[in-house]
């Protein structure tokens, strides 16, 4: 079982920079594959990034490609989202899921634990 807890989010402007974190229970956090998901008012839940339990492998949806960056700290149990020169159109509430397997996947039902998420909001 893992628990997770998302923080970070907040109200910024085009282009500007947010960081988002994720503090994971657990003792097995080394062995999860981790991912950020987002999910906009009137939308489905889409891949943003995820990576492997190592970091080794990194996977990230074309949208966000270039200006976000996922990291993981198997030492501290997290897992961080660094999402620069953020649009409009990055508005959502971000979640961070755990997926019990080693394959870096995209697809939300493929994860098995979700935070509750952490609304991040960008003005124009």
């Amino acid at each position: 079982q893992v628990q997770l807890v998302e923080s970070g989010g907040g109200l910024v402007q085009a282009g500007d920079s947010l960081r988002l974190s994720c503090a994971a229970s657990g003792r097995t956090f080394s062995t999860y594959t981790m991912g950020w998901f987002r999910q906009a008012p009137g939308k489905e839940r889409e891949f943003v990034a995820a990576i492997s339990w190592s970091g080794g492998t990194t996977s990230y949806a074309d949208s966000v490609k270039g200006r976000f960056t996922i990291s993981r700290d198997n030492a501290k149990n997290t897992v961080s989202l660094q999402m620069n020169s953020l649009k409009p159109e990055d508005t959502a509430v971000y979640h961070c899921a755990a997926r019990n397997g080693r394959a870096v996947q995209t697809g939300p039902f493929q994860y098995d634990y979700w935070g509750q998420g952490t609304q991040v909001t960008v003005s124009s």
